[in-house]
This record gives C-alpha cells, structure tokens and sequence, in this order.
C-alpha cells in the first residue's frame, strides 16, 4: 500500500492481517481533520474496497492526541451556503461509508479525541479508549456556534442513549476513558502498556456491540419528543435562541431527521453562515492566543507557596494542588487556615469520587502557618488583604527566604506593583499573577508586569498560569488592570439607572437580553457593595457614587457576603423580584462606558492590542461570547 502517495496516512498490515491506519498529519503537532486528509481516508477506503483486510485499526501517530477535531482554519474559509453544505456532506458521507464496510473497524483512542476526531471513532465498530488522563473525549461543536454535522448526532445517541448523548452534545463537555467506558461510549478503557494487544484482541472478535436498554431505545425513537422537549426547556435556561441557534439546532436535527444535517439545509446555511457562528470562531483563536503566552519558557512548578488563606488565596491554593502541584498554605494561625483546608476538601468531594485520589490532593494541600514552604517553592504568591504597608512588611520578609530563581507574584487586585515592589532587593522580579473569584470557575488570570519588570520572571508566570490550566492574559501594572477596571464604570452605570427609578430586576434583564451570563446590578451584590464603592473612587474618574449604593453600604448591606444588597440573598441565590420591561436602548447604554474604557486601555498599552482585549473581556468578566467581544461588538455594530 505504499504506492498509495499519502501524505498523511500511513498504513501498515501486521501478522494477523490487521491494517493500521495511522494518522500523522504533515507538518502540524496535533491531528486535525482538513480536507486533504478527509480526502487521503477516502483513497485509503477505495484501496480497503479492494483488497479488504481483517480488520482496520484507527490510531494516532501524535503524542499530542488523537484528533482534535475538523480543521478550525478551514471554517473561516466558509463564504457561501455552499462551502458550508459541501463541508457537512463531505464528513457526512464518508463517515457513512466507514461505518458500512464489512471488516470489521476500531478506532484506538488515546489523548484528546474531539469533534470531527470522535464522530470518526463512532463511525468504527469498535472504540477501545486508553486510560490515561489526557485521553478526553467529546463533541464541543456548539462552543463553536456549529453542529456535529459528521455523524455525532446520529450516532452519539446510539451508543449511550440520547439523554448522556444530548448532554455531552449541547455542552460541549468532555468525558474521560473510564466514563467513556461506564456510558457504552467506549468499548473498554485500557492501560498505555496493552492498549495494541487490546486493540487487536477486540477487532478480531466479532464481538457484538452493547445494546441500549429498551427504554432508551424508545426514547431514541418513538418516544423523542419527550427527551426533545425535555432538552429545549434546559438550554433555553442558559442560553436564549436568538444568541446561541446552534443547540437548538442540534435538538432539531436529531428529533426530526435522525441527526442528518443534510435534510434540512436551510437550517445548516443559517447555522454556519451566522455571525454566531463567525464570532465564536473568533473567541476560539483569541483562546488559543492566550494558550500561546508562556510556551516559550522552561520554567515548571512543582511547589507553589501562598500566603493568605482568605477566600481568595485558599481558593488559589486548592487549585493549584487540584492540578497536582504540592502546596504550602500559610496564614497567621491554624485556626485561619483550618476554613479553607475545609472549604477545598468539600469542593473536591464535589469534583472527585474516588476517594484514594481525594486524599492524595488533599495531602498535597499542606498548612504551614510558619511560613517554611517559601524558601523551597517555586512560585510565592502574596494574597492578603489590599494594604500597601501590610504587603510591604511580608513582600520583604519573603524576600529574605524564597529562591532566587522562584517566581515572586502578588494577587493584589488594584495596587500598582511600582508600589509594592519598593521593599525588594530585586524590585523587577515582582509578577502579579491575579485570579478572579472563584478561581475554579473563571478561566482567565491576569500576568501583571510593572515598568521594567523582568522579562523572564513574566514569562515563567505565564507558563504557571499555563501549567494550573488557566489562561494567561499579559497586562501592564495600572490600577484595576484589565477586566476590573472595565467592570467598574459598567456596574457604576447600572446603579445610576437604578437612581433613575428602574428596578435593578429590570436593569439586570436588560443585559441578559443582550448575552452577558449575569446582569450588573447582581455581579455587583456578588462582588461586594463595599468593593463596588471603593473601586468606584479608584476607578471612576471623579464621579460621584450612584445614591443607591452609597445607602446599602452605610446600612452595611453588602451584597451577598452579609445576605442583603440590591438583592436579599438566600442559599447563595439572590431572591428577585418580577423584571419590567426595560427601556429602549437601556443595555446599549449600560454597555457604553465598559467599551470606552476597553478603548482606553487599548490606547493607553495597558493590553497590548484590540484581540487581546476581547479576550480579556471575555474570558474575565463573561462578555457575551456571541458577540466575540466588546470591541468586536461594536466594530461589527458600526458596519
């Protein structure tokens, strides 16, 4: 078969008579599915039509995976409705054709198989999953504004039953090789050491596939409307039709034509060729962006120091021994450190079931009250409370202890490091590394680097940040950085409403209705009134405080810390009232100082560029992702 000329492929017959299909896409460090190697499998298929083998194997010649899914590139290349169609019948029909074959076919899956990559392995009769921890499965189309348009909405359903398989479908979700396994996803998950000996074992034994149980075959088939109807009522809890058609869309194609995206074409123009669609795109590669800063530092981390174990440096600490690093906590006393420990412990019972490996990261979750983990770790964060002189007596006491080569950060969230850093031998070295709360939730962290900060010491903090799996956001030391100093004057803006004598329900619909995850008033109850106030000072240019924030706070209504705000809050939910219909123009106006102010950081190089905003925007605060960013937002609204 090596007269075939593939590029991409590599095919090699063993003893048994079993072809190995290997996937090595030339030039690039992960598999994707572009349409030369989509045309490369159907020349192989054409030469397996001829000579068939026993039986074809599916594998990766990458160590980065298996596939990661369709080429991404290739979508922004989708000018017309008929580039779009032609994209879905060209996976749609070959994928068709694989699942026919007679011999019988595995899809071998270690690493992250997405997309594309999975609607492939479902399309084998066989799917043996390594058990590893980078091995990941799912179908995230609609993060993208798209639907699994290859065969994952006919098939997915199939294999686990269309309630797990709508789930994974409209979330986006990744699962593990062992879940893979306990769904029917996979046939069996297997460790790195048998996984080829596995492989051919299974293809060879004509073993029949698992069937779903009677109900979910009738829920996958006459009974799809209930699941439907069922799954409409979900998504529209957290995503509204107009802004996101792609789930909905994915409930459509199923229930009516059996996940051919094909039946309905008009559908698939609307989906792909939406500005949905375009801009997810867009925050697709602004993600990949920020993934980007830090590759090209050597630094690792293993142990990691924080000092403060308030909510925010305990929520720091977890996260970081959650990611497997060892990590000392230090605080005051034990009794200071005792709620976070607590904390951490009942948010990874949440996480993680098994038992042996709750421990193992509980373990690495040390309290150190004394302060002896600094001078062996590798990253010292500083996260106590926003007191220059407080910061400066600890700053310089670590100082004094840590490595030289150990990244030095502090967490604060509006002291310019210039500030800080005065009380050190080697002032440069201070990194800001600032998180946002809560720190399992928000993916995105700030790497603040002050004037003449050094360059080594940014990049090493933006590998950690890598490392813990966050997303590095470069930004210059100014009051509030990025993402708070936006924040301020839009919060501020929707409380001048509320002077008004608009309710905060109907200030918040307003900007729900224009995408943002959580109206103003509210993320201002969840922030802290106090904070609002005092970043308000620092941040609003000289203006005067909306009345009706200066009044909760004199009452010490604080938000959702002390049960009352704009909001009384219950269970940690705030408990409103009926919204009103709000005024015309009433978000494009709250919206408005947020954007002049990203404008302004732009210009002033607190961000680099315009992209790198967005997606600080984004990815910090929530900005409505359709919209693919503030700037974005309204570049596209002057058009």
């Amino acid at each position: 078969m090596s007269d075939l000329n593939l590029q991409h492929w590599h095919l090699d017959v063993d003893a048994e008579g079993i072809t190995w299909a290997t996937l090595d896409k030339a030039g690039e460090s992960a598999n994707s599915l572009s349409r030369a190697v989509m045309d490369e499998l159907g020349v192989v298929l054409d030469e397996l039509d001829r000579q068939p083998p026993k039986a074809l194997i599916f594998r990766s010649g990458k160590g980065a995976g298996f596939i990661a899914g369709a080429d991404i590139q290739e979508f922004t290349q989708l000018d017309s409705a008929e580039k779009g169609r032609e994209l879905v019948e060209r996976g749609w029909n070959l994928f068709n054709r694989l699942a026919a074959v007679r011999y019988p076919t595995l899809a071998l899956v270690r690493g992250h198989c997405l997309g594309g990559g999975l609607e492939l392995a479902l399309a084998c009769r066989y799917l043996l999953a390594v058990d590893e921890p980078g091995t990941k499965m799912g179908l995230p189309e609609v993060m993208l504004g798209i639907v699994p348009g290859w065969g994952g909405m006919l098939r997915l359903p199939e294999r686990v039953g269309p309630a797990a398989a709508m789930d994974m479908m409209l979330t986006g979700k990744t699962i593990d090789a062992k879940r893979a396994k306990r769904m029917g996803l996979a046939d069996d998950a297997v460790p790195p050491r048998v996984m080829e000996r596995a492989a051919r074992m299974m293809v060879l034994s004509n073993a029949p596939r698992h069937q779903l149980p009677a109900m979910q075959r009738l829920l996958n088939g006459p009974l799809k409307s209930v699941v439907a109807n069922g799954a409409r009522k979900q998504v529209a809890k957290r995503a509204r039709q107009q802004h996101y058609p792609a789930p909905y869309a994915i409930i459509d194609l199923w229930a009516k034509y059996n996940g051919n995206a094909l039946a309905d074409p008009a559908l698939v123009d609307r989906i792909i060729g939406s500005p949905t669609a375009r801009n997810l795109v867009r925050v697709f590669f602004l993600q990949e962006r920020l993934k980007s800063f830090g590759k090209d530092s050597a630094f690792k981390a293993k142990r990691v120091h924080v000092v403060g174990a308030g909510v925010m440096g305990g929520d720091i600490a977890a996260w970081c021994a959650l990611r497997g690093m060892t990590v000392t906590l230090q605080d005051q006393n034990l009794d200071r450190i005792a709620p976070a420990l607590k904390r951490a412990r009942e948010n990874f019972a949440r996480r993680i079931k098994d038992k042996l490996q709750l421990r193992a990261i509980m373990d690495r979750l040390i309290p150190d009250p004394d302060g002896a983990g600094a001078a062996h770790a590798d990253v010292v964060i500083e996260a106590i409370f926003e007191n220059v002189d407080a910061k400066h007596a600890l700053l310089g006491k670590l100082d004094a202890v840590i490595r030289p080569d150990a990244v030095l950060a502090t967490n604060t969230s509006s002291l310019k490091l210039e500030d800080l850093r005065t009380v050190l031998q080697r002032p440069e070295r201070l990194v800001g590394i600032h998180f946002f709360n809560p720190v399992a939730m928000m993916p995105l962290v700030e790497v603040v680097a002050a004037d003449g900060a050094d360059a080594a010491m940014v990049q090493a903090a933006c590998a950690f940040v890598r490392q813990i799996d966050k997303l590095p956001l470069p930004v210059r030391s100014e009051p509030g950085f990025l993402v708070n100093a936006v924040l301020a004057p839009y919060m501020l803006e929707a409380m001048r409403a509320v002077d008004e004598g608009i309710s905060p329900e109907t200030v918040d619909e307003a900007m729900l209705a224009f995408g943002m995850p959580m109206g103003p008033v509210e993320l201002a109850d969840t922030v802290g009134l106090d904070i609002a106030v005092a970043a308000g000072k620092q941040l609003a240019g000289g203006a005067e405080a909306p009345r009706c924030l200066l009044a909760r706070v004199d009452q010490g209504q604080l938000g959702k810390k002390t049960g009352q705000g704009f909001y009384a809050w219950t269970a940690g939910k705030a408990q409103k009232g009926a919204a009103g219909m709000p005024p015309p123009q009433l978000a494009v106006r709250l919206v408005k100082p947020l954007i002049d102010r990203v404008e302004h950081l732009v210009a002033s190089g607190v961000v680099a560029d315009a992209d790198l905003a967005d997606a600080g925007v984004i990815f910090g605060t929530g900005f409505a992702p359709f919209t693919g960013g503030p700037l974005n937002y309204r570049k596209t609204q002057a058009q």
